[in-house]
This record gives structure tokens, sequence and C-alpha cells, in this order.
């Protein structure tokens, strides 16, 4: 049975119902709050938590619960109310079903998953405790070891909810690794991906025939002194230290889907006039006809597009980062994670974005260069780089071997081309000179680089680039 249960409704859980709700493990249980009291649990009498509920969230954003769930939401706006049940009690996930029903009914909508969330009765959890751990105090980690902290997560796709980035935050605040184990049919937010590259953070996929492996390199893996940790072949040697790909990871049927990858940098002066989120609209809108259309802290993304909001919102939390999520339309999948940060240069944005194409769909490719010069001229680009991978066309990250991406063109601002020696940043060891964006007088360059997704080759024009920018 599932540890979530999440609530969609048309209208939001007024207190009455949320007692309702909350009343599903009977008077006798106990109610506390965590999380600057935006979390409710239901606790058994040593005041450990069984449930944790967090407050209602809008959703002002269509497609997010179908991207997110695979359910289908009540029309925007509709509110979002999720349970987390602790792990391995199974009254404490009768208990979130059960609230979760009772929101429902009483405010309208549905449940998901439709299976946890049958009954409206009240859970009998008499003499029910859960163990003590440090983990407690993180709705969203069931594990903790000196090395990592490991959450388990039961969801089509697995994203960066407020709960799980809160897990990211305390387990880096400790000094952790975070692991996140799933079934094998899940998948990974994008968002989440990215936020798993330092070891001995990963994505752990249950597999039947090895046991566990690494959803994003397909190492099999074991649990040994207290974390997640891959695991040597039988013939491996010093020098050679094998380690063995789970078959599942290796099963892959190549379905013509695409994804077009920008990643860029842009460094703002500071200033009080200053407006965020610009250059990320006008790529989005280059490249798709249409602005992005939501943001959010964490997924889902709740809150229709607007670049003042989203700017209060960074100027509120400054001088810490901004981590923020933004989503495109149904019809055209897009998702965009961007960190705003303060920095001696200025007020930084980096933007990791992606776009999915079907077989019978042409990523827009064309369009890069203007894409590349409107980001040079208006936007304070310091550096972009742009790739065509395949990869599916709805962004979600599978437990199976999705090749790299090829570089298509590497983009280089006006103020680093100013600052380049001489004529290197023009003169370089590719066959094909770089195109010159915006004013003679100060130019960014646009180095088009092999786009072929069959052909890796493009990587060491890459890399002949970057060390000759780099004076290598």
């Amino acid at each position: 049975m599932t540890k979530d249960v999440i609530a969609l409704t048309p209208r939001m859980p007024d207190p009455l119902t949320v007692l309702a709700g909350l009343l599903a493990g009977g008077p006798d249980k106990l109610v506390g709050t965590t999380g600057e009291d935006a979390v409710v649990q239901l606790c058994d009498d040593q005041g450990r938590p069984l449930v944790s509920i967090e407050a209602p969230l809008l959703v002002q954003v269509a497609g997010e619960a179908e991207r997110l769930l695979g359910a289908t939401a009540p029309p925007v706006p509709f509110w979002w109310t999720e349970a987390r049940a602790t792990t391995g009690v199974e009254e404490a996930e009768l208990l979130a079903g059960t609230f979760a029903a009772r929101i429902a009914t009483l405010a309208g909508g549905s449940a998901w998953p439709p299976q946890a969330a049958r009954s409206l009765s009240v859970v009998k959890s008499e003499g029910v405790s859960v163990a003590p751990t440090p983990a407690a105090a993180q709705p969203a980690v069931d594990a903790l070891t000196d090395k990592v902290a490991v959450v388990i997560q039961d969801r089509p796709v697995v994203a960066m909810t407020a709960w799980l980035s809160d897990a990211f935050r305390a387990a880096a605040d400790a000094e952790l690794g975070l692991q996140i184990v799933t079934s094998p049919g899940a998948t990974l937010s994008p968002a989440v991906r990215n936020s798993l590259s330092g070891w001995p953070s990963r994505w752990v996929v249950q597999d039947e025939r090895d046991g566990y492996y690494d959803g994003l390199s397909g190492a099999v893996l074991r649990w040994q002194h207290g974390m997640f940790a891959t695991v040597e072949s039988a013939d491996a040697t010093p020098e050679d230290p094998r380690t063995p790909v789970a078959a599942a990871y290796q099963e892959v049927t190549d379905t013509g889907d695409r994804q077009l990858a920008i990643s860029f940098r842009t460094v703002h002066p500071a200033d009080d006039r200053l407006v965020l989120g610009g250059a990320l609209e006008s790529v989005w809108q280059e490249l798709t006809g249409q602005p992005p259309a939501g943001w959010g802290t964490a997924e889902p993304a709740n809150l229709p597009w607007s670049l003042r909001r989203l700017t209060d919102v960074a100027f509120e939390r400054a001088p810490a980062p901004t981590w923020l999520v933004v989503v495109g339309s149904p019809d055209r999948p897009g998702l965009a994670t961007v960190r705003v940060s303060r920095t001696k240069a200025g007020v930084e944005e980096d933007v990791t974005l992606a776009f999915g194409y079907g077989p019978g769909e042409e990523p827009p490719l064309d369009a890069l260069p203007r894409v590349a010069e409107v980001l040079a001229t208006r936007h304070h680009l310091q550096s972009m780089l742009v790739q065509l991978r395949k990869a599916r066309r709805d962004l979600a990250v599978p437990p199976r071997f999705e090749g790299p991406g090829v570089p298509l063109a590497f983009v280089l601002g006006a103020e680093e081309v100013r600052e380049m020696p001489g004529d290197r940043a023009r003169r370089t060891p590719l066959s094909e000179p770089p195109v010159q964006l915006g004013p003679r007088s100060r130019p960014a360059l646009y180095y088009p680089l092999p786009g072929d997704p069959s052909d890796l080759s493009g990587w060491q024009d890459f890399e002949r680039l970057m060390r000759h920018l780099k004076g290598a």
C-alpha cells in the first residue's frame, strides 16, 4: 500500500473538514505540528508521528496532477492536500487513506491513489506505535544512518515536493547523502534527477532479478555499511573495479522521442529594479510561441507564471539562494529548474531547461541562434550549452539507460568574449568559425557543434573548444 495519499478537491478543506479527517484515528489520537506549523501530525501515545499532513496547496497550473500522479484533477484552481504515512505501519497507511477519503468526500473531488482511500471508517489503531528514530522529525525521511538519509517513495513520478525538498536540505545541512528508494515502475521528475548528482546520494530501484540498482547508472547495489552502495563483479581487480549493471536497466526501446536540453547562466547587476525570470521567459517564448505556464518553489508547480511574483520571492529570500521549478502547458512538455543566487558578480540565474518532442515532432533547432542572441543582448548571458538527446517526450526520467545528449551549440556571453586575450575566442580549433551575436563592437559568440544524436564525437569538439577557451 502506498505511503503517500493525496486529496484533490475543488474547494479548500476548511478547518471542520480537516478536523473530520484528523479524527480518522479516533478522538484519542494525539495531534501535533511541525515545519513552522505547516505540517499537522497524527501521533501515537508517545507523540511519535503516524501520519503527517501538509497544509492544503492551491494549484493554479493545469496538467500538474496528470504529470505527477497520472490522475484527473478538478479544473484549476484546485486544492492539493497531501498525507504521508509512517513507513512499515499498516494502520498508519490506513489512517492516511481514510484522512484523504474524508477530505475528498467533504470538500468534493477525489483521492489518489483511489484504492488507498476507500473507507471513511475510524481506523482501529489502539496500541499502535512507531519505533523512535531521529528521522521522525522529517516527515519524508524513512531511515537515517551516519552516512545517508533514506526516503521510500511509491509514486508514479517522484517529484520535488515540499517534503522531499526539506529532506534534501536537512541531509545537506547534516552533511549526509539522500537515497531515494522506489519500485521499478517509478520515474523521477527532472527536478529530482538534477539534485541527485553528488555521491552518496542516488536513486535506488527495487528489482526482482538483481535486488537493487542505481536508476541513473544501472549499477547493482547492496545495503552495506549504512547505505546503498555498488558491488564489484566477481572478476573485478584493483586496476579494473568492475561494477555489474542490472539487466532491467539495459532493456531499452527506441521510441523516437527526443529532448532539447538547454542550460545557461545569466549575471545581472544587483539593482532594486531588477526583474528575474525574463531570460527563461524569452527562451520559452522563442521555442514554443508561448510563455511558461506556471512555477513554484516545489512540485507541483502551483502558481501561474509571473515575473513580478517570482522576483518578489527571490528578493524576500535573499541573500539565501532560491530554487524554483517552472513548467509548460500540457501540449508542449517543458520543465526548468532555476537557482537564483547573490554573488560578488551580481545576481546570478542558473537555468536547466528541457522540452520534449515525439517521433512526428521536430525540435526548433533553427531558432537556437535567435534564442542565443536574445539572451546575449537583453539578459546578460554568461554562457549557454544546447544539447539534443534521445529521451522521453514527457521528460520523466525512467530507471533505464538513456543515452547522453550531443552538443548542438555553445554560446559565450559578450563580457566573457571581451575578457578573452587577443583573438582566442574567435580563432578556435573547430572547423566552423563562431557566429557573432549582437553589436559588432561588443559581440557574443555562438559556436555551432555537430548535433547527431547517434554520434557522440561532438563531445570531443566541445572538449577541444573548452580547453582552447581556457588557454590549456
